[in-house]
């Protein structure tokens, strides 16, 4: 190990490391790249920091993850964290797919446009990663995705939207706060009844979601970041 007399003699003008310690700018450039690259390809892995044996999947949940395989191009990691027990994953499949992809009165892009503005209060790298991917393709519009990632009301967003966000952030960060002024701001902008109760859902499961993901470190497949760019 060098001694500080002897780092500091290195770095004084006029002063070279020896040439084998120093590689041409190209060579350098092309390492730290290669390098960078590295890290990126291996940052969803372990999907979780928790050592969880997958366990014995339903002929249901199999045929689901070759569906994602099919239509993805890869099986969620968030999937794969539940596989531990079956019925978990079942439970957090049906619950997801109702919410986000079921009927309702909300688009699938305004459902996952609260998705990100509740995981953005809560910074859960998971959730931002993968759903900001998602507003990206509903909307067509990459800079929406990265505005609702980093300030919602930085977007253009029109009053329906503004109110069903605005909506969403108080009720993850002030819930005993919410009033009757507050759903009948919602009613205002155009929401019935049953899509307070669905905006409202869909808050909840993300704020729980948000939760396990941190608690667990679960890590995002890598292919969303690149996604609808």
């Amino acid at each position: 190990m060098a001694t500080a007399k002897t780092a500091a003699a290195q770095r004084a003008p006029g002063k070279r490391l020896p040439s084998k310690t120093t590689p041409p700018p190209a060579q350098a450039k092309s390492k730290a790249k290669t390098g960078a690259v590295a890290k990126l390809q291996i940052d969803d892995a372990p999907a979780i920091a928790l050592d969880l044996p997958r366990g014995t999947l339903s002929p249901a949940m199999l045929a689901y993850f070759r569906k994602c395989e099919e239509k993805l191009g890869f099986i969620p990691n968030v999937l794969l964290a539940y596989a531990f027990d079956n019925a978990k994953l079942e439970a957090f499949v049906a619950m997801y797919n109702d919410l986000m992809l079921g009927p309702s009165g909300l688009s699938k892009l305004e459902r996952e446009m609260i998705a990100v503005a509740v995981s953005s209060q809560n910074r859960c790298y998971y959730c931002l990663t993968a759903h900001g991917a998602a507003v990206r393709q509903y909307a067509g519009n990459p800079i929406l995705g990265e505005q609702m990632v980093m300030n919602y009301r930085a977007a253009r967003l029109d009053k329906r939207q503004r109110a069903m966000l605005d909506f969403a952030v108080r009720l993850t960060m002030q819930p005993w706060a919410i009033e009757e002024p507050d759903r009948e701001r919602l009613r205002r902008a155009g929401f019935n009844d049953r899509d307070i109760w669905d905006i409202s859902a869909v808050v909840g499961f993300f704020n729980m979601s948000n939760r396990v993901a941190s608690a667990t470190d679960m890590r995002p497949n890598t292919v969303y970041h690149q996604q609808a760019r």
